[in-house]
């Protein structure tokens, strides 16, 4: 299962849901959604914004954790 990891990362970073949807110009719903985790199909325009503004890579906000 892949599992997004954006709520570490922005808490470890000090921005807020609020700042992060600003900057991406994306709405804060959609934000928040990707922060709880509660995505069920990632959409690589929203991720790529997230990335851009984070200055991170698609691994430092998703992980991949096995279900066994």
């Amino acid at each position: 299962m892949v599992r997004l990891t954006i709520d570490k990362y922005l808490d470890e970073r000090g921005i807020t849901r609020y700042e992060l949807a600003k900057r991406t110009e994306v709405k804060f719903q959609t934000i928040d959604r990707y922060y709880k985790n509660r995505v069920v199909r990632y959409d690589s325009y929203i991720l790529d914004r997230i990335c851009r503004v984070l200055k991170c890579d698609l691994g430092d906000i998703l992980e991949y954790v096995d279900e066994k």
